[in-house]
C-alpha cells in the first residue's frame, strides 16, 4: 500500500509544480489555489507512504520522478528546451535512484 501512496504523492507534486507554473508567480487564483491542494496531498501521501519505507529511498523516488515527470511536462506543455547537458543530468538522477533503491 504504501507504494501507491508514493505514487499518489509524486503525480499531485508534479501537478501541483504545473499549477506553480500556470499561477505566473502566485497571481492567479485558480493555479494557485490548486497548486496549495495538490501539494497538500502529496505531502499527506508521502507522509503515509513513509510508515513502510525508508525515507531516503521514498524521498529519492518522490522527487527523482517528479523531476523527470516535470522536465518531460515542461518540455511538451510550455515549450522548455531539453538540451544535452539536461538530458544528462536527468539521466544521472535516475541512475542515482535506481541505485539506492538497488543497494
Amino acid at each position: 500500500m504504501h507504494w501507491l501512496f508514493l505514487a499518489v504523492a509524486i503525480l499531485f507534486e508534479v501537478a501541483g509544480t504545473t499549477a506553480m507554473k500556470w499561477s505566473d508567480g502566485l497571481t492567479k487564483l485558480f493555479p494557485t489555489s490548486g497548486m496549495i491542494v495538490c501539494y497538500g496531498i502529496s505531502f499527506s501521501s508521502l507522509a503515509l507512504a513513509l510508515k513502510g519505507m525508508d525515507v531516503s529511498i521514498a524521498y529519492a523516488i518522490w522527487s527523482g520522478l517528479g523531476i523527470v515527470l516535470i522536465s518531460i511536462i515542461g518540455m511538451f506543455l510550455f515549450h522548455e528546451p531539453m538540451h544535452v547537458m539536461k538530458a544528462i543530468g536527468i539521466a544521472f538522477i535516475v541512475i542515482g535512484v535506481v541505485m539506492l533503491k538497488s543497494f
